[in-house]
């Protein structure tokens, strides 16, 4: 049988992104297919002008959200969410809003020079770094360690990283999806069908075994 493609646009500051991925692999499970789906990770910056070393997340969420308060007490309701799909969130250590444009180059660079299970891993593995480790995702010496766990080459991903190579690529990639009408993240388009948000496993598993 052929694959199904799985194409998932979603941006490593969004931790609804995590949460969803984490729905999507118990879908997969839970579809029981006799060919693992082929899964396409699309870039989409949520900030695309944060400065590049990031801001202080408490100043950054205070000014977004009105209060500190009130971005706690949303960090404590995705952190509940998060602990039913074992993703573990540690707000408390997430000083730094990070631009996540060398991280989305990272994956660029994964899934043309890595196999399909170094991709998974290395996407999971930024979510992790950022949320559950409070690391600064934005940082290529960050980048490039989580490359090397992942099973990557780590110096040819630095160079990358250090470089603009095929930097033009990611930008048209994250303007086709706001032409595809791509307006929030994570958003799964499964064989031409798109779902948008976390949505639970098994309306994924139904998408993927129509």
């Amino acid at each position: 049988m052929k694959p199904i493609d799985v194409q998932v646009t979603s941006d490593f500051i969004c931790p609804w992104c995590w949460i969803g991925h984490r729905k999507l692999q118990q879908a997969i499970r839970d579809s029981e297919l006799s060919v693992q789906p082929r899964l396409v990770y699309q870039p989409y910056e949520l900030n695309p002008q944060m400065p590049q070393g990031g801001l202080d997340r408490k100043a950054y969420r205070t000014a977004k959200f009105g209060s500190w308060a009130r971005s706690q007490a949303m960090d404590a309701e995705v952190a509940q969410v998060g602990q039913s799909v074992g993703a573990d969130f540690h707000y408390e250590r997430v000083l730094i809003t990070p631009n996540t444009r060398q991280a989305h180059r990272l994956m660029q660079f994964a899934q043309k020079h890595g196999d399909a299970q170094q991709v998974d891993v290395l996407y999971e593995s930024i979510f992790f770094a950022y949320f559950s480790l409070g690391e600064d995702i934005g940082q290529i010496e960050t980048l490039t360690r989580l490359a090397h766990q992942a099973g990557l080459d780590s110096s040819v991903a630095r160079s990358f990283l250090e470089s603009e190579e095929e930097l033009d690529a990611l930008i048209a990639r994250e303007l086709q999806a706001h032409s595809e009408g791509i307006a929030s993240v994570p958003t799964f388009r499964i064989n031409g069908t798109q779902v948008s948000g976390a949505q639970p496993a098994h309306v994924l598993a139904a998408v993927l075994s129509a």
